[in-house]
């Protein structure tokens, strides 16, 4: 799911020509184009997705989303590491999904290719 998730912007500046910001949303920190508000102003509040910051929002309603987001674990799905997010649907009990099976302590660890940086080039046309 992709949310609209409120932040407060922290610094303003400029990249390639376009207004952006860095803009807190609990705790994760993300870069955030303004090209849509471009009088927001650092420490105001903005209702953000996929990059964009969309409509300005005060500090009160701002800080009750996140609470509630957060509640919900909304903000972990929405900012979360996504392998350990897949490991949780999957029921694993690892942070890492393959971390007990035969490749768990590095590149080929203890299966056919062992010791090697790459599989060799006839394994890797093998997975196209």
């Amino acid at each position: 799911m992709c949310l609209a998730v409120p932040g407060r912007v922290l610094d303003i500046g400029e990249k390639d020509g376009t207004r952006m910001a860095t803009v807190d949303f609990g705790g994760v920190q993300k870069e955030v184009c303004l090209e849509y508000l471009p009088d927001l102003q650092v420490g105001e509040y903005a209702i953000v997705h996929v990059g964009f910051a969309l409509q300005r929002l005060d500090e009160e309603s701002a800080r009750q989303t996140l609470a509630l987001f957060e509640e919900l674990g909304m903000l972990q799905e929405e900012f979360g590491d996504p392998w350990e997010q897949a490991a949780a649907q999957a029921g694993a009990d690892s942070p890492w999904p393959f971390a007990d099976g035969p490749y768990a302590d590095g590149p080929y660890a203890d299966g056919p290719y062992a010791g090697e940086a790459t599989a060799p080039q006839e394994a890797q046309e093998g997975r196209q």
